[in-house]
């Protein structure tokens, strides 16, 4: 099956694997720089100022600031570029999306009253993350194999357990497919080899497309009292899903292939590509609260804390693999010299249990946020503001639908994720007093922690989870914002108009380092490390918001 098949069957109803890991986690947890145009033109420096829809989503303190009502709309014009990088291989992709990132309604209530002298609760619609990527590279000079990757933890797991069905045996799902597409070799003693060997050389490929989103409906509340203290709180309810399809094959000569007989190993030429599909959906809800102090009219200073999102999944995948193998043998062409022939020993396709499918439910906990902030107004009509946020990664936690955790997960969570941290620095001028100009800066720090960021410990992946079948992985690096735009007021109407460049660095591998486990099947000695790519995203984005306070 080529690559187009395998992609093709996001259509098709796949099988179900039970195979969440501490890198699905990440990928589910992130969050974007989204919102109204005067929001990211700012970087999202708003959580000591308010006063802006998407306040609701980050501090809804901001919504205590309001004295009118307001509606708002926000669309957004996403330019997507992907770079990947390796050994000097250089390949580039790109897309483009429109979306609707946010709208919603802010009404506020006088109470006459001295004390709080107004209640105000807002309804919006916020695009929270968009998974929306594709990137696709060439490594060309292979130090190792996948296949022996998967013989490297297949070894220990008998023969008989490789040749039942997938529901029949507790051997890991991608050591079955790998054995099925004779990619590993038993050599006695339950114990097996790859293809790479001694002489081999090699390149590969891969192919990843990724598509998805979180969308948050807020529910907002919030006041001053005695236009000092501004208070709000805020319920989110959350859509999530996420798809993608991913292409991973080499090309090795001089490799350990599988004979005609299908029993023996012999030196010759091999070719295998992986194809992974997977989809998660399904629902969340979190808290937020939030407070902002004006002590005085020029300054501003803002506390908020955010909940984690606390997900019901669904997650459903699909794998196969396509392999052709050939040995070389010596004919003579029309002047009688000897010449190499590559002839087939073993060529075909296999997949997971021909695709019968099945569902499996968890639960996520996906991080909590501190976020501190201030702002000061200058002269009447300038505006500067910086937030920090806190980001606990390695507080995620997986779960079974009952509550019960995933404590190998959490551990795994523990050793390749950290905190991360964001800065955000936002400044607004008033040209005039209907025209406005504003620019921003964000820089976020690495989720991941340096031991897994440079292959220095054995990641596992949904590919080495019992019924995992991808062992792919990305860790980033820093992503940093930086924004600009411009705003008009025409009494009760604005529009906005914000430009978003959005510059993120990643480290793909196609599976982890590998070689001599402990006892406790987690401190090794590295014996053998994969290749890697650097990935470069580079996205710009148009903003444009219309709304109307009255």
């Amino acid at each position: 099956m080529k690559k187009s098949i395998i992609i093709a069957l996001i259509g098709i109803a796949p099988m179900m694997l039970i195979a969440q890991s501490a890198i699905d986690a990440y990928q589910l947890s992130q969050s974007d720089l989204k919102g109204t145009a005067r929001f990211v033109s700012m970087a999202g420096a708003f959580g000591a100022l308010g006063g802006d829809i998407s306040t609701l989503n980050q501090n809804p303190a901001g919504i205590g600031v309001y004295r009118s009502n307001e509606i708002g709309l926000s669309l957004n014009l996403d330019f997507q570029g992907t770079e990947t990088n390796s050994m000097g291989s250089i390949m580039k992709t790109d897309q483009t999306k429109f979306t609707c990132n946010n709208f919603g309604y802010v009404g506020a209530v006088k109470l006459n009253s001295e004390v709080m002298p107004y209640f105000t609760w807002g309804a919006s619609f916020n695009r929270v993350a968009s998974f929306d990527r594709k990137y696709q590279g060439y490594i060309p000079s292979l130090n190792t194999s996948l296949s022996n990757y998967i013989a490297n933890f297949t070894n220990g797991w008998n023969e008989e357990e490789l040749n039942m069905s997938y529901y029949d045996s507790y051997a890991p799902w991608l050591s079955i497919l790998a054995y099925d597409a004779y990619m590993i070799h038993p050599n006695g003693n339950s114990s097996y080899d790859g293809m790479y060997q001694d002489g081999t050389r090699g390149d590969a490929t891969f192919d990843v497309r990724e598509k998805g989103y979180v969308d948050e409906y807020s529910i907002n509340f919030g006041g001053n009292i005695m236009n000092t203290l501004y208070w709000g709180i805020g319920f989110g309810f959350t859509d999530i899903s996420y798809t993608s399809a991913s292409y991973y094959d080499e090309e090795l000569t001089g490799a350990r292939v599988v004979d005609t007989d299908g029993l023996n190993t012999i030196t010759g030429n091999g070719w295998y590509d992986l194809g992974n599909y997977q989809r998660v959906k399904g629902n969340g809800f979190n808290f937020k609260a939030g407070l902002i102090f004006k002590p005085i009219n020029e300054l501003r200073l803002g506390i908020a804390v955010h909940t984690p999102t606390f997900y019901d999944l669904q997650h459903e995948a699909y794998a196969g693999i396509e392999y052709s193998y050939a040995k070389e043998i010596q004919t003579q062409n029309d002047r009688g010299e000897k010449v190499p022939e590559y002839v087939p020993t073993k060529e075909g396709y296999v997949e997971v249990d021909e695709g019968y499918y099945t569902y499996y439910d968890y639960d996520l906990r996906t991080p909590w946020r501190l976020i501190l902030s201030a702002a000061g107004v200058i002269g009447g009509r300038g505006i500067l503001s910086m937030d920090y946020e806190y980001v606990g990664y390695n507080s995620m936690r997986v779960s079974d639908p009952d509550g019960n955790e995933y404590y190998a997960e959490s551990d795994d969570i523990d050793n390749y994720y950290q905190a991360s941290h964001i800065i955000r620095l936002g400044g607004e001028y008033r040209v005039t007093p209907s025209f406005s100009l504003r620019a921003g800066y964000s820089y976020q720090t690495s989720p991941a922690k340096n031991v897994a960021k440079d292959n220095d410990r054995y990641i596992y992946t949904s590919g080495t989870n019992t019924l995992g079948t991808n062992p792919a992985y990305t860790f980033d690096n820093s992503t940093q914002y930086i924004t600009a735009g411009c705003g008009y007021r025409y009494k009760g109407f604005y529009i906005d108009m914000a430009y978003v460049h959005k510059t993120r660095e990643s480290v793909y591998r196609a599976f982890s380092s590998f070689g001599e486990f402990s006892d406790m099947m987690n401190d090794y000695k590295v014996t053998e490390r994969s290749n890697s790519a650097k990935i470069k995203d580079n996205n710009n984005q148009l903003v444009l918001s219309v709304g109307y306070k009255f």
